[in-house]
């Protein structure tokens, strides 16, 4: 089983408002996120969310304390998906990631391999690996990181597989247009 999850609890300090909740084309960030994995191939997906944010097309867990940083949300995500195969992990702030890609990376995950999606313009998410993976990962990162420190400690076992779409984030106002 390879479970998704959508990182969609931080702050958005730089966009000044959470942007998970963005409504970019019609639809919110996170749910676009969601459908990203959904339909890309996982079999199931959890959204972790600020309090009070409903996503309903996914598992919902709410981060009390988001301002703890991406390593508190991805570590409940991991949690809940404690019995799955693999994890994909999506932060809800990349809109250019769609299904091909999530399914292109999924397609190209091993056990005991990582699988990065590398678009043509850089390497990005989603990040696929086993949950003991991501409990490495986590004890490398810095409460506002994820997997990128265990990524450049151990290239070895990362698989880059070509994705289509693109790789950048949504970061400040100005990125919206």
């Amino acid at each position: 089983m390879i479970v998704g999850v959508v990182l969609a609890a931080g702050s958005g300090r730089r966009m000044g408002r959470p942007k998970g909740e963005l409504v970019v084309r019609g639809v919110r960030l996170v749910d676009r996120a969601v459908s990203a994995l959904h339909d890309g191939g996982c079999d199931r997906v959890i959204a972790v969310v600020r309090p009070g944010v409903q996503v309903p097309s996914a598992d919902a867990i709410e981060n009390p304390h988001p301002e703890r940083g991406m390593r508190s949300s991805i570590e409940l995500a991991i949690e809940a998906a404690a019995d799955a195969d693999a994890v994909a992990v999506l932060p809800a702030d990349m809109p250019g990631v769609g299904a091909a890609g999530v399914r292109a990376v999924l397609g190209g995950w091993r056990p005991g391999r990582v699988a990065l999606a590398q678009y043509p313009d850089g390497s990005a998410h989603p990040v696929v690996m086993a949950p003991n993976l991501w409990h490495e990962a986590l004890r490398l990162a810095g409460p506002d990181e994820g997997a990128r420190r265990y990524l450049a400690a151990n290239e070895g076992l990362v698989d880059l597989v070509p994705a289509a779409g693109y790789a950048s984030d949504l970061d400040t106002p100005a990125d919206l247009g």
